[in-house]
């Protein structure tokens, strides 16, 4: 198995760093976390065709984190001209959002003929689904997206935190991972709906992961990397592989 991180960045594009999407390919399929607003062009900088990407699996509605759909629409149908069917997984109210954002973005492109087949399975916090190939679980975090926000979990392979404050849900979705891929916005100030290092720090042994890696910095994260990465915890940057 192996990831590549394609976007690490905040909502603001701290520091130049594409928003959230990180790339995981396994023997049983190619597939996206997170699809924000960025990774179209992201995906492209990095060479990565998107065609040969089965689906995408959303922790949460905000769009730098699944903004980038209806973008990777449009190329699918009008330049790649995809053929090949594409899954979109996310909590509940996932079907609507992204209705809404192709209409806002792309008006009545909702109605289009689309020539490739998609469909989305919504999956509701505690009840684990089998998609493409991974058992995926996922639990509610505390983060305001107007649906429920979630932490994710493939297999025993990779987990997420999406965007959230602590919370004692995090500790059983990193437990025995060979990554737990955590959002840790600022290094002191508290933001409502996000991690801080001064918090996340002292609870990294709870976690339990094998690895742990900080992404989705703000620029008070981005100027102490060298004491996050003293810590014993890699720093998520653009382009970034890990091999599993």
């Amino acid at each position: 198995m192996r990831l590549t991180v394609v976007g690490s960045g905040d909502a603001y594009g701290s520091g130049g760093r594409f928003n959230t999407c990180f790339l995981v390919e396994s023997k049983k399929s190619t597939v996206l976390i997170d699809c924000g607003a960025s990774s179209l062009v992201a995906l492209k900088t990095l060479g990565i065709d998107p065609t040969r990407i089965d689906g995408v699996i959303l922790s949460h509605l905000h769009g730098d984190h699944f903004g980038g759909l209806p973008f990777l629409f449009m190329d699918a149908q009008y330049l790649a001209r995809r053929r090949l069917p594409f899954l979109i997984a996310g909590p509940p109210g996932t079907r609507a959002r992204l209705d809404a954002a192709l209409e806002v973005f792309f008006p009545r492109s909702s109605g289009v003929k689309w020539g490739f087949s998609w469909e989305v399975v919504e999956i509701e916090p505690g009840h684990p689904k089998h998609i493409l190939g991974h058992s995926v679980e996922t639990t509610e975090v505390v983060h305001l997206s107007g649906a429920p926000s979630t932490a994710v979990r493939l297999s025993d392979a990779i987990a997420y935190s999406g965007d959230t404050e602590w919370t004692e849900a995090l500790l059983p979705i990193a437990s025995g991972v060979d990554l737990f891929i955590v959002e840790c916005f600022s290094y002191a100030e508290r933001v409502a709906g996000h991690m801080t290092w001064e918090i996340l720090r002292p609870r990294l042994c709870d976690l339990r992961a094998r690895r742990i890696m900080v992404t989705h910095m703000n620029p008070t994260m981005l100027g102490r990397l060298e004491e996050i990465k003293a810590a014993n915890v890699l720093v998520a940057d653009d382009g970034s592989v890990i091999d599993f």
